[in-house]
């Protein structure tokens, strides 16, 4: 019931169930050859299933999957062994084709033989192989001299990385990939997104990082209600056509509005705090450009509420000439660094630079060497990272773990503060081992913001976590009245949270001045050395006076910035009351094509919005720059 022959892989009308929960009941869909596919769909839907049955895995109760003659499916199942073999050489011996036609050619007497498996080895590429495999663990984290280390040197995490690699240079003509980038750090994780644009078979992706949704795919399956759709177009592309099918048109406005509020808090506190340069600027530029979409789910269960801390006098961390390390190892010198309360500062640079080192100092868990490093005396810090999901007690419910830490507070608070971070009634009193990666990621994140910490360093929180319930996350800590420090791989996450960027590089930490998407570029680029003369001469070369401004110049930009205000105010109005329209039920008993033109109308009032206030953001940072 399982492989028939055919020229692309071809779900027709199955069926499935887990413990009598169908997870599929009469899907199909059709994935065309070489293309790049993201699978989407809620956590526990059956994604990881669906990968299962592709490659045989489990038995269909219904229908078939079909996949072209002689197709090699390849997906990371495990982390590679712990044993002696060197990294490259566990690669290589991932192309099982080579490594059997090398190891024939050692002992083929036969003139005729030896001749074909030279002239196979030269067409799979055998030779240029080894450079092959070094550029993909190189593009992984790992340099040449760790290339050449056992993996018994690596740990768990690491290995994974290895076994990534290793089904990546075998080139499979179907690349089933589950969550790869919850193992990446941001540099590995854009040398995915950029490999898997050039990969040249056929890619299936899960994945709920939306930045390699709309980069690194051309096509969304989406599987919701047991049921497979097939979609043309990115990840965002996908939500628009999905919220349009469902006509939620109501829920959009409201979010529509809440993104303008969003704008315009971020534009008055970017105006009080015109010291953050490039990012601050870029990030504005974004938000002008972006009305971000949330996925059309249900999205009123996906929440986190962190509590707000009382404001401290600035600055809450303050590092002078600051070294630390490990025994006598220092490992960061030189920090020069300042933390004030207001502050979403994002962790960039290579592991093993000393990112989790700065984290460890900032959260008092590891102690300066040397230098002056002050905190505010009232300073709580709260500290997330992926261990700690593991450390929870799996035998316990969240309300246990809730009330070990609050034993004087009423059940009712307790609920109310789970309730608060998308943990209903249910889950509160559902073993911790039961629950999802995502529900346990939520109730250690609640954990870290019990005491309403004036700094929250958050180390890789969207690992588990959904698209929606990302979005969430970005919403919660856009409102928390505290400090965030922010390492993680999801570049959306970190393009609208983090306004300051710091550099972990060379032993020490340093501002970054450019923007996360320069930053990218940087990774990607192959030519780093020109960039930096290219870098260098626009640094050297005198920049024109500026032009001082008159009163007038001063009052004309003031009335630009009116005007465009007005203009927004207008839109928004038209936009309710046609929003207001297509969310009363009797407006779809109108005429198809009455529907459509209002349906198009909408787009048309959104685009113009959208406009409208990229020319706002426009004249309110000319106006910034012109007053100071």
């Amino acid at each position: 019931m399982f492989l028939h022959m055919g020229a692309m892989l071809k779900i027709s009308d199955i069926s499935y169930s887990v413990e009598g929960r169908p997870l599929f009941e009469g899907a199909s869909a059709t994935i065309p050859p070489g293309h790049k596919v993201g699978l989407i769909g809620r956590n526990g839907a059956g994604k990881t299933t669906l990968f299962r049955l592709i490659r045989g895995e489990l038995a269909l109760e219904g229908g078939s999957i079909s996949l072209p003659k002689r197709a090699r499916i390849g997906g990371i199942a495990q982390e590679v062994p712990s044993n002696e073999v060197s990294l490259i050489n566990t690669v290589l011996a991932a192309d099982t084709e080579r490594a059997e036609l090398l190891a024939e050619s050692e002992t083929a007497t036969d003139s005729h033989r030896i001749a074909e498996i030279q002239t196979r080895l030269a067409d799979i590429d055998a030779w240029s192989a080894e450079a092959r495999a070094a550029s993909i663990l190189k593009g992984l984290g790992f340099d040449h001299a760790e290339q050449q280390k056992p993996c018994s040197d690596f740990s768990g995490g690491w290995r994974m990385r290895v076994a990534l690699a290793a089904v990546l240079f075998s080139q499979p003509d179907y690349l089933l990939l589950d969550e790869p980038t919850n193992y990446l750090d941001l540099e590995g994780a854009l040398w995915l997104e950029n490999y898997l644009v050039k990969y040249p078979h056929t890619v299936l992706i899960i994945s709920h990082d939306r930045e390699l949704l709309n980069r690194s795919v051309g096509s969304i399956l989406h599987l919701d209600e047991r049921k497979l759709t097939y979609y043309t177009g990115t990840y965002d592309q996908f939500a628009a056509q999905r919220a349009a099918q469902r006509a939620v048109q109501a829920a959009a406005a409201k979010k529509q509005a809440a993104h303008r509020e969003h704008l315009q808090a971020f534009v008055d506190r970017f105006k009080a705090k015109a010291s953050k340069a490039k990012q601050a600027q870029s990030r504005v530029k974004m938000l002008e450009k972006m009305t971000p979409i949330t996925a059309p789910e249900d999205a009123a269960r996906v929440v986190f509420s962190f509590p707000s801390p009382e404001e401290l006098s600035p600055p809450i961390i303050a590092m002078e000439g600051v070294s630390t390390g490990y025994d006598e190892k220092v490992v960061l010198s030189k920090l020069d660094l300042r933390i004030d309360q207001d502050d979403r500062i994002a962790l960039l640079g290579k592991n093993g630079q000393g990112k989790s080192t700065l984290a460890k100092l900032l959260s008092s868990r590891l102690a300066p060497m040397g230098g002056k490093f002050t905190t505010s005396s009232k300073l709580r810090i709260g500290f997330f990272a992926q261990h700690q999901v593991d450390e929870l007690y799996v035998d316990e419910t969240p309300i246990q773990h809730l009330m070990r830490e609050r034993p004087a507070e009423g059940q009712a608070r307790l609920r109310a503060r789970l309730a608060g971070f998308g943990l209903g009634a249910a889950q509160a009193e559902t073993a911790v081992g039961r629950l999802s990666g995502g529900q346990k990621a939520r109730l250690s994140l609640l954990l870290a913001t019990l005491d309403a910490p004036h700094l929250l360093i958050l180390d890789e929180p969207t690992n588990h976590l959904d698209i929606e319930s990302r979005e969430a996350l970005v919403e919660a800590l856009t409102a928390y009245s505290g400090a965030v420090i922010l390492v993680s791989h999801d570049m959306h996450l970190l393009t609208l949270v983090a306004d300051r960027l710091w550099l972990v590089k060379d032993g020490t930490v340093k501002p970054y001045e450019e923007d996360l998407q320069a930053y990218r570029k940087l990774l990607l680029s192959s030519d780093k050395p020109a960039a930096k003369i290219k870098e260098k001469a626009k640094k050297d070369k005198p920049k024109p006076a500026a032009k001082k401004l008159t009163r007038d110049d001063i009052l004309a930009l003031r009335s630009e910035a009116r005007k465009c205000e007005q203009l927004v105010e207008k839109l928004d109005g038209m936009n309710t009351k046609l929003s207001d329209k297509m969310a009363d039920p009797a407006f779809y008993d109108e005429p198809a094509h009455e529907i459509a033109k209002w349906q198009r109308k909408h787009t048309e009032l959104s685009d113009a919005m959208k406009r409208a206030e990229q020319m706002w953001m426009a004249a309110l940072e000319k106006l910034e720059k012109a007053t100071g």
